[in-house]
């Protein structure tokens, strides 16, 4: 007796997988999720955080909401502002000077 099959594949076995299509969509949306972070990178100005060099970067500078991220050693670390101005009592120890190339030197005042 002979067994009659229903279904005759003419092609080869991957053409019946029907995970073999997910696979696909699985690797073209982790090339998406790459791009994405890519872009963000550029877009927001950090791309020095792609080197191996140290580096420093301000954003908001003077505002209530400033943050400093600093990576040395290809550690990162953020440091964020309080969200009110320094309170309590104190006094003026001294003057900064920030010089043409960017120095800043630092002259202690005179104690009474």
């Amino acid at each position: 007796m002979k067994h009659r099959y229903r279904y005759r594949s003419s092609g080869s076995s991957e053409d019946l997988d029907p995970m073999g299509s997910l696979v696909n969509l699985f690797d073209v949306a982790m090339v998406f999720a790459v791009a994405l972070m890519v872009a963000f990178v550029i877009q927001s100005r950090m791309t020095e955080f792609l080197t191996a060099e140290d580096a420093t970067f301000v954003k908001n500078a003077g505002q209530k909401d400033m943050e400093i991220i600093v990576k040395k050693n290809n550690k990162i670390t953020r440091y964020k502002s309080e969200k009110s101005s320094g309170s309590g009592k104190g006094r003026r120890v001294g003057i900064a000077y920030q010089l043409e190339n960017g120095e800043v030197i630092y002259v202690p005042e005179e104690t009474k």
